[in-house]
C-alpha cells in the first residue's frame, strides 16, 4: 500500500487510555492542529477491573470528531492507535465483541497465569494471556483481540493482525517472531490466535462506514500501533540507546532503548521491539496517580501541590500501589498499599504520595541498573502527570538527575509520529519522533533536596525487603547506588 505524500500533510494519533480516549492531529514539526477526548467508564471491584468495549469506538468518535473539527486545509496522512497493554477481550467471527474487555490490571486469572508459567510461558498474573484463558473459560472460545485491534477492525472494516507490541503480554515470542507452539495445550483454538504484524505495518484504510461516524477521511492509512506506553516513549522522542522515559499516568511506566534486550529471570523486566528490529526495555509499576484520584476526589491539583510544598519530606512514607499487587521492580502479588507514619494533614498525605511514586521511579531505576541496562541517555517525564511542574521538579530531586519535559506530553502523539514514518513519510521511526517532539522544559535536580529524600527512600527500600517484596540483592544495590550514583549521559537528541 503506498501513499503519495504531500507538503502539510498532518497525522492523527488515538490513545485508548483508561479513562478516556485522545485524538491528536499533529504535522510532522510537531505542530499541533487538533486534538478531542472524551471520557471512559469502567468497573472496578477488588482485583477485577473491566470495561465496555463499546465505549472505546463511542468515544473515539466523539474525540475524533473534536480533534478535527475546523482543521485547516491538511491531508490526514495516517493515523495509528494505541491501547493500554494488557488489556484484552474476546471477539467472535464477525468482530463483535463477545466479552467484556479485562483491564491492564485484572487480577482474576492468578491459576491461569500460574498454569502457563507451569508450561514454561513467562507470563505476569496480569498479562493478556491468562486473562484470554479466564475469558475463553468464561465465555466460550472467540478470537483474542487487544484494545486497537477493535478499533482498527471499526476503522477499515476488516478484521486486522495484532501488532507484536499489544501481543508481546499475550505471549507472542518477540525474538522468534512467533506464537509459542504450547498455545492450543493450554485451551486456545488455533482460530483464536490471531496473526501479528510489526508495528508500522500498514493494516488498511478507513472505510466510508467509519468515516461518516469519526469524521476522518475515508481512504486514510490505518499503521499498525504499539501499547500506550510504547507511544509515550515515541513522543519524548527516546529512542536512541540509553534513553528512558517515564510514563506517570494512572500507573507508571518506564520505557528505555537498547540494542539488546535486557534479560530478567524474575520477568518484572520485559523487552518490546521497535519496527527496525531493535529493542525497548521497560516495566511496569502498579503505582501511580491513580492514588491521588482515589484519595482526593476533586481536589485542585494545583492547589494541592502548593500546600504539599511545605512537607519536604512529608511526615509519612508511602508505597502507593493503586490496585493490590506489584508488577515492577518486583513482582510481588500479594503486595498492599503502604503508609508508614502518620501524615499530619491532607497536604502532608498529599505530598507523601508524590514522593512515593517517585520514590518508586528511583527503585525502577535502580533495579534496571542492577539488571545491566543502559542508562546513560537523557530521561524524559511525559504523562498526565508531567502536567505538574511542582511534581516534576519533586521528582528530578528525588532521582537525582535531570529530566526532559516535552511540551506535548500525550501518547496520541507517538502514534502521529509512527502513523508518518508506518506511511513513508519518514525514514525511520526515531526521525519522526525527534521531528515531533518538542522539549519545553529540563528540570534540573537540587542536590539539597536530593539529599533531604536519601533517609526516607532507605526506610522504603528496608520496609519492602523485610515484607519479602523486594529481593536482597536489589535491595543491597539501591542502597549501594545512593554513595555513587551514575552520572547521567549528556542530553544530545536534537528534538
Amino acid at each position: 500500500m503506498v501513499h503519495e505524500h504531500v507538503e502539510g500533510d498532518a497525522w492523527l494519533g488515538i490513545d485508548l487510555g483508561t479513562q478516556s480516549v485522545r485524538v491528536l492531529l499533529a504535522t510532522g514539526d510537531g505542530t499541533v492542529l487538533g486534538s478531542g477526548s472524551a471520557p471512559l467508564g469502567g468497573r472496578r471491584d477488588g482485583v477485577r477491573h473491566e470495561q465496555d468495549p463499546a465505549e472505546w469506538w463511542d468515544a473515539l468518535c466523539t474525540a475524533s470528531r473534536a480533534a478535527l473539527e475546523g482543521r485547516p486545509k491538511a491531508r490526514v496522512g495516517g493515523l495509528a492507535v494505541c491501547g493500554t497493554s494488557g488489556t484484552v477481550l474476546l471477539t467472535d467471527g464477525a468482530g463483535r465483541p463477545s466479552s467484556p474487555a479485562l483491564m491492564y490490571d485484572d487480577g482474576r486469572a492468578t491459576a491461569h497465569a500460574a498454569r502457563a508459567r507451569t508450561a514454561g510461558l513467562g507470563v505476569q498474573d496480569t498479562w493478556a494471556l491468562p486473562k484470554a484463558l479466564w475469558l475463553t473459560e468464561a465465555y466460550g472460545h472467540g478470537r483474542i483481540t487487544h484494545q486497537p485491534d477493535l478499533i482498527v477492525s471499526l476503522l477499515t472494516g476488516e478484521l486486522p493482525p495484532a501488532d507484536s507490541s499489544h501481543a508481546l503480554k499475550t505471549g507472542y515470542d518477540l525474538e522468534r517472531d512467533a506464537w509459542p507452539a504450547m498455545l492450543p495445550r493450554l485451551g486456545l483454538h488455533e482460530t483464536a490466535i490471531p496473526d501479528v504484524v510489526r508495528p508500522g505495518t500498514p493494516l488498511g484504510e478507513v472505510c466510508a462506514t467509519a468515516a461518516d461516524a469519526t469524521g476522518i477521511p475515508a481512504g486514510t492509512p490505518v499503521i499498525a500501533g504499539m501499547t500506550d506506553g510504547c507511544a509515550a516513549q515515541i513522543a519524548s522522542a527516546s529512542l536512541r540507546p540509553g534513553s528512558w522515559n517515564s510514563v506517570l499516568g494512572t500507573t507508571l511506566v518506564l520505557k528505555g532503548a537498547s540494542t539488546h534486550p535486557v534479560r530478567d529471570p524474575t520477568g518484572v523486566v520485559y523487552n518490546h521491539r521497535a519496527p527496525d528490529g531493535s529493542w525497548l526495555p521497560g516495566g511496569a509499576s502498579s503505582v501511580g496517580a491513580g492514588v491521588l484520584t482515589a484519595a482526593f476526589a476533586g481536589a485542585d491539583p494545583a492547589a494541592m501541590d502548593e500546600r504539599a510544598a511545605a512537607y519536604e519530606p512529608s511526615g509519612a512514607i508511602t508505597y502507593p500501589l493503586v490496585a493490590p499487587g506489584e508488577r515492577f521492580p518486583f513482582l510481588a502479588p500479594d503486595a498492599v498499599a503502604l503508609v508508614l507514619g502518620e501524615p499530619e494533614s491532607d497536604a502532608d498525605l498529599w505530598a507523601a504520595l508524590l514522593q512515593g511514586v517517585a520514590f518508586t521511579e528511583r527503585l525502577c531505576l535502580d533495579y534496571l541498573h542492577h539488571l545491566g541496562a543502559p542508562l546513560d541517555g537523557p530521561l524524559t517525564f511525559t504523562g498526565g502527570a508531567a502536567r505538574s511542574p511542582y511534581w516534576n521538579q519533586l521528582r528530578a530531586d528525588i532521582l537525582g538527575r535531570p529530566a526532559r519535559v516535552p511540551e506535548q506530553t500525550e501518547p496520541a502523539l507517538g502514534m502521529a509520529a509512527l502513523a508518518a514514518y508506518g506511511t513513508g513519510a519518514a525514514p525511520d521511526l526515531a526521525a519522526a519522533a525527534e521531528g515531533m517532539a518538542r522539549i519545553g522544559t529540563t528540570v534540573e535536580p537540587r542536590p539539597d533536596r536530593t539529599a533531604r529524600f536519601t533517609d526516607p527512600y532507605v526506610r522504603l527500600v528496608r520496609e519492602l525487603e523485610e515484607r519479602g517484596w523486594l529481593p536482597t540483592p536489589v535491595a543491597h544495590h539501591a542502597r549501594t547506588r545512593l554513595t555513587c550514583p551514575p552520572s547521567p549521559a549528556p542530553d544530545t537528541t536534537d528534538s
